[in-house]
C-alpha cells in the first residue's frame, strides 16, 4: 500500500508542476535570466502556498491531501539554490527586489534559510493531515518567513 501511495503523490506532483509551468515560464526573460528565474520561482512558492492559506481561511475547502501534496512540492521547490537568480548586477531590469538584497545577501539567505526549516516544519504537519490547528499554526509561521523577507527585500508593487 505504501508504494501505491508514494507513486500516486509523485503522480500529482508532476501533474501539478506541468499544470504551474506555465505560469513559471511566463516570467522567462532570455535577456534578464536572473531576474527570469527567480520571479519563476517564487511564483511557484505562491501557487502552493496560496491554495493552503485560502484553505486555512476557509477560503476554499480544506482537502488534507491537497494540503499535503502542495507542502510536499513547498519541500522541493525550497532546495533549489534561489540566490542563483540573484547574480552581482541582476538589480536592474525586470526586478521589484530590492538594492538591500545585494548589500546583506548573508541576511537573505539567512532568511531563505528560515523559510525552508518553516516550510519542512509545514510538511511533516501536512501529511500528518488529522490535525487542522497545527497544520494552521504551521501555515502561519511559514507565512511569517515570507513576510519577514518581503518586509525587507520585496519592493512593495511587485508582479503578484
Amino acid at each position: 500500500m505504501l508504494k501505491a501511495q508514494r507513486t500516486i503523490l509523485l503522480s500529482l506532483i508532476a501533474a501539478a508542476g506541468l499544470a504551474v509551468s506555465p505560469l513559471a515560464i511566463s516570467h522567462l526573460n532570455d535577456k534578464e535570466m536572473p531576474q527570469s528565474y527567480r520571479q519563476s520561482y517564487f511564483a511557484l512558492i505562491a501557487m502552493n502556498f496560496g491554495p493552503m492559506t485560502a484553505m486555512v481561511k476557509g477560503e476554499m475547502p480544506w482537502d488534507e491531501q491537497q494540503m499535503a501534496a502542495y507542502a510536499d512540492q513547498l519541500a522541493a521547490l525550497v532546495t533549489l539554490d534561489v540566490l542563483r537568480g540573484f547574480p552581482d548586477g541582476s538589480d536592474k531590469g525586470t526586478t521589484r527586489a530590492k538594492p538591500a538584497i545585494w548589500e546583506d545577501k548573508a541576511d537573505f539567505q539567512s532568511k531563505m534559510d528560515d523559510l525552508k526549516t518553516a516550510v519542512n516544519a509545514l510538511q511533516r504537519v501536512a501529511n500528518q493531515g488529522t490535525d487542522r490547528k497545527a497544520i494552521a499554526a504551521e501555515v502561519a509561521a511559514t507565512g511569517k518567513t515570507c513576510k519577514a523577507c518581503h518586509d525587507d527585500y520585496k519592493s512593495k508593487d511587485y508582479l503578484y
